[in-house]
């Protein structure tokens, strides 16, 4: 051998949604210091970076129902601390601050020398893949989204004008099917309400036949919704297939520049089945019926890791040929609480006036704690990962289950430490669980999930 890396021996940090506001470099309790030595001894570190990182002047407040979410530009030096030099940055928060808001994150990723992926400032650029150079080998980062508004998907060049910046987009469509009495009512309702009408002038004027809607004996449109008629009620998502061969197709060009290739997939959608029983969003645990398809054809395309996020919970692992299928890595810090500023637009949504602070506004939103992350532990009670490869093989995955401080104040809570019991148990209980499923077993070995091969 030449290089080290042609041995094939590789390991990877990962870990989900991060939400930074306070510094993550001052604290050394021994837990958390375990938890910073386990990535920091990996080759790379990787985190979905759900936040703009920009200066109070950088970007204007965009249009969300969610948190604001921004973070200074100097804690990316503390991100480095922690062990971690990729990001994905392909999620619903990128455009929180607009446009300048996504391109100053870029450019303090790029002066902070943390690999990025999941925007740009065109299509091509949020999809490529970007590179980070290891003693393991050369990784390669994609990053896309199914949870965006379509204002803020990334769009391509033209030889005579410039493409849009934004983020990678992953397109859904959800066609409902109901039953026959629903489906009439539909129908009376369409015409009744002017629907039809609506539809039958679009049609004589500069629409594009996909956005007229579908119409038809057995299907409707409705509220930018497609019913089907049929026997019972249900749903079907489906993927665009463009979206997906258009990332395929990126997929196999890192495969063949990187020694490894990380997959990041950002979605809040979940399958029919978990929606229609799931009372709180803790009990959503199965995803969308086109994530496992996807995911599988993205490992066939080349890819070694595919790297869920969004839930802000552990969802289940897939082995797939060999390859790691995170469904989701679940929240690694959560430090949307402590924000200094939110936009007026926050505020108006709670009946709030001028004089309100930030505190006044999370009150609110949360009914006093009652509702939202703050009333739920599970969204505290997380897990990061690392993959081990040896001999160009995935052998090990190990489960390193996180506490995030649920129930303390806001000031303190949001920063993981390794759990101990019994959040350790239940992580891991909760994850092999909804991994079994997938013929994946999960041993509890001293309060550390593992998965051989």
């Amino acid at each position: 051998m030449i290089y080290s890396s042609q041995a094939g021996n590789f390991s990877i940090a990962l870990a989900g949604d991060c939400l930074v506001t306070r510094r993550l470099s001052i604290f050394d309790e021994p837990a958390y210091m375990d938890l910073v030595n386990i990535i920091r001894d990996c080759d790379a570190g990787f985190v979905n970076l759900e936040t703009v990182v920009r200066n109070w002047d950088e970007g204007e407040p965009g249009i969300t129902r969610g948190t604001f979410m921004t973070t200074p530009p100097e804690l990316l030096e503390d991100f480095k601390w922690l062990g971690i030099n990729m990001v994905n940055c392909a999620n619903n928060h990128m455009f929180d601050y607009g446009r300048d808001g996504l391109m100053a994150t870029i450019k303090h990723l790029n002066e902070a020398g943390i690999v990025h992926a999941g925007s740009g400032k065109n299509l091509a650029e949020a999809r490529m893949a970007r590179y980070l150079d290891t003693k393991g080998g050369r990784v390669a980062l994609l990053g896309t989204t199914a949870t965006y508004r379509p204002w803020n998907a990334a769009g391509a060049q033209r030889q005579d004008i410039a493409g849009r910046p934004g983020v990678s987009p992953f397109s859904t469509k959800v066609t409902y099917t109901v039953d026959n009495e629903a489906f009439s009512a539909l129908q009376r309702m369409g015409r009744e309400l002017g629907f039809e009408r609506t539809r039958e002038r679009d049609a004589t004027h500069f629409y594009a036949a996909s956005e007229l809607g579908a119409t038809g004996a057995d299907k409707m449109s409705a509220f930018g919704t497609a019913f089907v008629k049929g026997e019972s009620f249900g749903a079907t998502a489906t993927a665009s297939q463009d979206d997906i061969d258009d990332i395929l197709r990126y997929v196999r060009e890192a495969r063949r520049m990187a020694d490894w290739v990380v997959v990041s997939f950002h979605t809040h959608d979940f399958s029919q089945k978990a929606q229609a029983k799931a009372r709180t969003r803790i009990e959503l645990e199965e995803p969308a019926d086109f994530i496992p398809d996807f995911a599988r054809q993205v490992i066939d395309a080349g890819a070694d890791v595919f790297a869920g996020h969004g839930s802000h919970t552990p969802l289940g692992i897939e082995i797939y040929k060999g390859k790691p299928i995170f469904y989701s890595l679940g929240n690694f810090i959560m430090q949307n609480e402590t924000l200094p500023f939110f936009p007026e637009t926050a505020y108006k949504r709670f009946g709030l006036g001028h004089d309100a602070t930030p505190s006044d506004f999370l009150h609110a939103r949360t009914d006093g704690g009652k509702k939202g992350h703050e009333a739920h532990a599970g969204f505290w009670e997380n897990f990061t990962v690392t993959c081990h490869f040896t001999g160009g093989k995935l052998s090990e995955i190990r489960i390193h289950p996180i506490d995030l401080g649920f129930g303390l104040p806001r000031s303190q809570r949001g920063r993981p430490v390794l759990a101990g019991d019994p959040v350790r148990t239940r992580v891991i209980d909760r994850v092999a669980r909804l991994s079994k499923p997938y013929g994946t077993t999960i041993e509890n070995r001293n309060g550390t999930g593992v998965i051989t091969m």
